[in-house]
């Protein structure tokens, strides 16, 4: 169903060189075979000549994700304590930044870069059980609980200062020599990671093991941001203290976030209430209308025009598929995330050798900031894959809604792609739709595309490339590169992570005024850090939504070229409790073959209580007969069934790639 489930175990436990060498030779191939595609689908030629070049560009990137996504795990892996084979003798759970030891010495750990490698590792144990990787959360988590009482430069525990410190050592001792502190942007991205495993936990009846163990560091995290969250900071970049727009965007987030987790563990984060829309308000404020972009950073003035790489990141990293395309929380399909995405992109267009003579509209290398003089400034692999995951985020939402939105925002993205492209609100099954995705499908794979190319010979991904010669430098086997990769292929896959902001919440509304309010937080230690054994699922419950890879659709002049799979959006009627979920399940695998454990979660974005609609869209092979039911997965795992007798349902074989079910009422 998607290539994290086909990851083999035998393959990590290979030696580092024989794991890497023999399956790299195919790609000077794949690299010569992605440039010509690259070079020639991006620049707008005739509607078929895309649609050809894209299917042979599609078919490079699919050869570079496979070979490429076992190697991303296994050196992730390698770079966390104690067994990793490259974690410079890091503490059990500890990730170091990278085993580079000088020019630059990145073996430390960073509680942001962290807490986004454990957000990754999460949201692919949530998708598919894995025991060694379940051992690695709760090392991580362990030892989290730990690094919150370590004193260090920018404070302690008892008034939470200490949490803003950025980088500590690999044995979980303080970092005491001259850095830029405080970060705030760690203890948001910390909480929402574990946020990400007590849901889980939850889901298979676990709720104790949630509160006991993994909440009170939560809960810490969660104070800090509430207190601190309207005091400036360093950025992610370690360079700029003001306020960052992807700092922002995670600390709402986090408090969102946490909010649902707490009343679900039966509890209440008041703070998490009372700040959050606030922090939401405050997120507005970065945006330029006349810019067409949302400022990277604010509060600072250093002569940069905060055209920066920091919005994407923060767009990937916000993404709740149930929240659709909406601006104020900067979604990625947004017509402002878009619209800052193009901006960001074609800031880098003219400034390195690399992206020369690449037609405007095409994947392009995509570093930092077009200031940067970092080694230099170049592009990052990191960086680059986000520019890819974003779109993919994007198509994901459009497919499974079945439209898109073209806004005087959004417009020009749109236009640098298809110069027809108007504003205005398309269906899946017009052309201008056809068109659209497919453009920005194969947009998305070049950037995929970008980093085969770049990528080193035995499949390692530094921290940057050459802006000249496209060669890997400073620091080597980067932990968030590899994290990031992963990422950017599940989302290709369609595999997207659990939403955040809950069943009929808030999140998006954004207060009339602002205000800088603030809540002081108490602090207290983690006690309890050891795990119950045998914590397997009870109902291999999937925090992830509908497995809809976003395949590029096809178009023909004259008869329509009849689809082969089609995206059913399902439709009940059922009330029901906090906690609960209603997921399908039927007679074939793409419904779970009967399997409850296997079954399609629903989302309850458009519940309400007089209108208690839960929907998805699955994908299902044309002209199949199916027989399903509706079901509702409990707090505590039980599962209730609707009554007999079975549904049936047809789906149709058409030219249409989407089917939207009748409204059902739960019987």
């Amino acid at each position: 169903m998607d290539v994290l489930q086909n990851t083999s175990l035998e393959f990590l436990t290979a030696n580092n060189s024989s794991l890497i060498q023999p399956i790299m030779q195919g790609f000077t191939s794949l690299f010569l075979l992605g440039s010509i595609a690259f070079q020639t689908i991006l620049g707008l030629p005739g509607a078929s000549h895309v649609r050809r070049e894209g299917q042979l560009l599609k078919r490079a990137v699919d050869d570079f994700v496979t070979t490429e996504e076992p190697i991303a795990l296994a050196e992730l892996l390698c770079n966390i304590g104690a067994n990793g084979c490259n974690d410079g003798g890091a503490s059990s759970g500890v990730v170091i930044a990278s085993p580079s030891t000088s020019d630059p010495n990145y073996l430390y750990t960073w509680t942001r870069d962290a807490a986004l490698v454990f957000k990754a590792i999460v949201d692919r144990f949530a998708h598919s059980y894995d025991a060694s990787l379940q051992t690695q959360i709760q090392n991580y988590i362990a030892a989290q609980a730990k690094l919150q009482t370590v004193s260090n430069p920018s404070g302690s525990l008892s008034d939470g200062t200490g949490l803003g410190e950025a980088k500590y050592n690999i044995d979980l001792t303080a970092f005491t020599g001259a850095w830029g502190r405080p970060q705030r942007d760690g203890p948001a991205l910390r909480a929402i990671a574990m946020i990400g495993y007590s849901k889980w936990l939850v889901a298979n009846g676990y709720t104790s093991t949630a509160t006991n163990v993994v909440w009170p560091i939560i809960r810490n995290d969660l104070a800090y941001v509430a207190q601190y969250w309207n005091q400036t900071g360093f950025d992610l970049w370690e360079e700029v203290q003001g306020s960052s727009f992807f700092t922002v965007a995670a600390q709402h987030r986090s408090l969102v976030e946490g909010s649902v987790l707490a009343q679900t563990l039966g509890t209440t984060c008041a703070a998490c209430d009372a700040i959050a829309p606030q922090v939401l308000c405050f997120l507005q404020t970065f945006w330029s209308s006349s810019g067409g972009y949302a400022y990277a950073n604010i509060n600072v003035n250093n002569g940069r025009t905060a055209k920066d790489a920091n919005v994407i990141l923060a767009s990937i990293h916000s993404f709740d598929p149930a929240l659709n395309c909406d601006a104020a929380t900067f979604q990625p399909c947004s017509d402002r995330a878009l619209s800052s995405h193009k901006v960001v992109v074609d800031s880098f267009r003219d400034i390195y050798s690399i992206n020369s003579g690449i037609a405007s509209g095409s994947a392009v290398a995509v570093g930092r900031y077009p200031e940067d003089t970092y080694y230099n400034g170049n592009p990052w692999y990191l960086n680059t894959l986000a520019a890819a995951e974003q779109l993919y985020d994007a198509l994901y939402v459009w497919q499974t809604k079945g439209s898109i939105n073209v806004t005087s925002t959004s417009l020009a993205f749109f236009q640098a792609l298809s110069s027809s492209a108007a504003v205005g609100t398309y269906t899946s099954g017009s052309a201008t739709y056809t068109t659209l995705y497919n453009a920005v499908y194969a947009y998305a794979d070049g950037f995929m595309n970008i980093v085969s190319q770049y990528i080193a010979s035995n499949g390692s991904l530094a921290e940057q490339y050459d802006r000249n010669s496209g060669a890997p430098l400073s620091a080597r086997d980067l932990t968030w590169s590899y994290a990031s990769f992963l990422t950017a292929a599940a989302r290709r896959a369609g595999i997207v992570p659990a939403g955040w902001a809950g069943t009929g919440s808030s999140a998006t509304s954004v207060p009339g005024v602002c205000s800088a309010t603030s809540r002081a937080g108490t602090y207290s230690t983690a006690t309890s850090t050891s795990f119950p054994t045998s914590q397997t699922p009870v109902t291999s419950a999937t925090s992830t939504a509908t497995f809809t890879r976003p395949t590029a659709t096809t178009t023909t002049t004259g008869s329509c070229t009849t689809a082969t799979a089609v995206a059913v959006t399902f439709n009940v009627l059922k009330t029901t409790t906090y906690g609960q979920t209603v997921k399908v399940v039927g007679n074939i695998a793409a419904l779970g073959n009967w399997d409850t454990s296997s079954a399609v979660a629903l989302s309850a974005s458009s519940y309400t209580s007089s209108n208690p609609l839960w929907k998805g869209a699955i994908t299902i092979p044309a002209g199949q007969a199916v027989q399903y039911k509706y079901i509702v997965v409990n707090t505590d795992g039980s599962v209730t069934w609707e009554a007999d007798p079975n549904r049936s349902y047809t789906v149709p074989k058409t030219c249409a790639t989407t089917a939207t079910k009748s409204t059902e009422t739960w019987q």
